[in-house]
């Protein structure tokens, strides 16, 4: 069996879950290039120039991911979708910090659209984005979580139903009807109400 398969990575964790440090320094090894590319596809949203690096975001995440206390670690994709949340959290941070130095200060709307894809101003996409899935979250927590791991943890249908410990059919149909209200949500401010949203 590869050292690096999920059975391997969700012993390790589990391990870790128990307190042994050893299997954290086992792990890391093994799933870093993930988080490389995690926090790769994360900036490639963003603007060029971005200051944020992705070796720096992934060490930020790591740094936030072994503060981790009485973490019960259920298996890779529970890991991976950990670590897309913290990603998150930390891009959020820096582009709201980012937008309030700026002037004029806060965040404009975008449309889902727009956020979806790379655009010159991500910085305010992604908190504009980021508001909107708080307040899916508030009647919907489950699509809010779909949307969270789709979109920022770049997790598969199959994966993102593990983690949620839902079917794959299931995340297709909350992954659809979640773009589907935060689009409408993002639209409200764009002036562009009737856009195509993607699909994928």
């Amino acid at each position: 069996m590869p050292a690096s398969s999920p059975h391997v990575i969700t012993a390790l964790l589990a391990a870790w879950s128990d307190g042994d440090r050893e299997a954290l320094d086992q792990l890391m090894p093994l799933v870093y290039d993930e988080l490389r590319r995690m926090a790769h596809r994360y900036l490639g949203r963003e603007r060029a120039g971005h200051t944020l690096q992705s070796a720096a975001l992934v060490n930020e995440a790591y740094l936030k991911l072994i503060g981790e206390q009485n973490m019960n670690w259920q298996n890779r994709a529970h890991f991976f979708a950990v670590a897309a949340q913290l990603m998150r959290k930390i891009l959020v941070d820096y582009a709201r910090t980012r937008n309030r130095d700026r002037r004029g200060g806060g965040a404009q709307r975008v449309s889902l659209e727009d956020a979806l894809m790379v655009a010159d101003e991500q910085s305010a996409d992604l908190v504009a984005l980021d508001d909107a899935l708080h307040n899916l979250a508030a009647f919907d927590e489950r699509k809010c979580k779909v949307a969270e791991l789709r979109f920022f943890g770049g997790l598969s249908v199959e994966e993102t139903a593990t983690a949620l410990k839902v079917a794959p059919v299931t995340v297709m149909r909350e992954w659809r009807l979640a773009k589907a209200w935060l689009y409408r949500e993002l639209s409200k401010g764009t002036g562009d109400p009737n856009g195509e949203m993607a699909t994928n």
